[in-house]
């Protein structure tokens, strides 16, 4: 499950399983001719370490003309770019996609003047990614 009091994030629920729905975000984000820059398994992380956690990836991605937009207006904007969906498995076994907002970045970091045309690809970017991976719509 995703929880909801997070702030400026978006989660969906997957109907497929873990290994699907990373498979099928490797192929998104290829598809949509963006680079994947990083990619991080915490749940890989914590087993090596012996630590138990769900499994759970972070996929960095995006574009760099559009991302070099909003790091011109604040240079801060660079904490939260590239993009980044966050896949996990819940308590019950069930796959989730989540990532932050593009307004909620550009507000955090003062950002959103002048910047409507790149927020709204960046959003609409990642809906229609998250729609393409998960199946489902958009909820909690």
């Amino acid at each position: 499950m995703c929880n909801t009091d997070v702030d400026g994030m978006t989660c969906w629920a997957s109907s497929q399983g873990m290994a699907e729905t990373t498979r099928r975000l490797r192929d998104a984000i290829a598809e949509n001719g963006m680079t994947l820059f990083a990619h991080v398994d915490h749940g890989r992380g914590a087993k090596e370490a012996g630590v138990e956690l769900a499994p759970m990836e972070v996929f960095m991605f995006g574009s760099a003309a559009a991302g070099t937009r909003l790091m011109r207006t604040a240079p801060t904007a660079g904490i939260d770019l590239p993009l980044r969906v966050l896949v996990w498995v819940d308590e019950g076994g069930g796959a989730w996609l989540g990532y932050n907002e593009p307004s909620w970045i550009a507000a955090r970091h003062h950002a959103r003047s002048g910047n409507d045309q790149v927020l709204a690809a960046m959003r609409g970017l990642l809906r229609s990614i998250a729609e393409q991976v998960t199946g489902l719509g958009a909820g909690s």
